[in-house]
């Protein structure tokens, strides 16, 4: 009989085994998997740091340029359209600014051009390529008006077209447009 209970607590043994197993497995499927971590682990964990570490920084961006187009197709306006551009740059020194003309509005950057007043353009011209500006004159306005391109002041850059200059500094050279 002694054998007989020994069996059976051997029995009752090996059940109450397996049923703490079978519920420590059952414990695993419901939580979720926790990672192991080993001594391997850590050199891992030290490269990762030191690669966000020594991860290249950006240098910081420089500020942008601003830059401007003035579109003149008038000379009625040149004068206020040459102070505006004073006003800007005492402002804002470092703006790159474009003076495009075409029609009328080439009339201010030809030899000898005055305002209603007789008062000179070039003075006010030269005083403004001297701080940088740029000033263009449309190629097809100077053939569809029989203008001799000789007859443009130095500060004046012919450019095939007016328009489609201004259109190519907006689009292709990020330049915001201004119509005095």
């Amino acid at each position: 009989m002694t054998h007989l209970i020994k069996q059976l607590l051997a029995g009752l043994s090996m059940v109450s085994l397996l049923g703490l197993a079978g519920g420590a497995l059952a414990e695993e499927k419901a939580a979720p998997a926790v990672e192991k971590k080993t001594a391997a682990d850590a050199p891992k964990k030290v490269a990762k740091k030191a690669a966000k570490k020594e991860a290249p920084k950006e240098a910081p961006k420089a500020p942008e340029v601003e830059k401007v187009v003035y579109h003149i197709n008038d000379s009625t306006n040149a004068s206020a359209a040459l102070r505006n551009i004073q006003n800007h740059l005492a402002a804002s020194p470092d703006t790159k600014i474009v003076v495009v003309t075409h029609g009328k509005g080439i009339d201010f950057l030809l030899d000898a051009a005055a305002d209603k007043d007789g008062n000179p353009y070039n003075i006010n011209v030269e005083k403004l390529a001297s701080e940088g500006v740029d000033f263009r004159v449309c190629n097809n306005t100077l053939v569809s008006r029989k203008i001799d391109p000789a007859k443009v002041i130095p500060q004046g850059k012919i450019v095939p077209s007016g328009v489609a200059e201004i259109a190519h500094l907006q689009a292709k050279e990020g330049y915001v447009y201004l119509k005095p």
